[in-house]
């Protein structure tokens, strides 16, 4: 496992480091977003499905808890917060699919109980002196390094 920390002072610095990072990607991909309600999730997310060329508003999957989008790569936008065991996380179908080609960006990954296997895991910090600033803190799984370490090694966000 390798650890990269950027920061993020924007909404659109955060979309724009989803979008970049959606350029490494390969079919089976899951990517866990962890960190507080509000703390820029969802808005990565956005960037990711632009990098995937998706057009179209995407929203929070909150009470679908999963949202089917299609790209380059099919994503599937899913949002465990509302689930409860690793059993609800199998309901969903997220591995055929992620077999079938697509990949996931993961919401509340870490509801899932092991039932995921990520690629990358996210972990979103608010620095509490400046609430439009975000620390996104990036562990990457060693069989993804190649992939992805140069890739966010050479973003410069501010």
């Amino acid at each position: 496992m390798k650890k990269f920390e950027l920061r993020s002072g924007s909404v659109q610095q955060t979309q724009e480091i989803g979008e970049k990072l959606a350029l490494a990607v390969i079919p089976g991909d899951v990517i866990d977003l962890r960190g507080p309600l509000g703390a820029g999730k969802t808005a990565f997310t956005q960037g990711f499905a632009r990098g995937l060329g998706i057009k179209g508003p995407v929203t929070s999957p909150t009470f679908l808890m999963v949202k089917s989008y299609s790209g380059r790569l099919d994503l599937l936008h899913c949002d465990l917060y509302r689930t409860s065991s690793s059993v609800e996380v199998e309901m969903l179908g997220i591995d055929e699919e992620l077999d079938a080609g697509a990949v996931a960006v993961v919401e509340w990954g870490e509801r899932a109980e092991g039932e995921l296997d990520a690629v990358v895991v996210v972990d979103f910090k608010v620095p509490g002196q400046d609430q439009g600033s975000r620390i996104l803190e990036f562990t990457l799984r060693n069989d993804s390094l190649g992939r992805f370490e140069s890739l966010l090694s050479h973003l410069e966000v501010q």
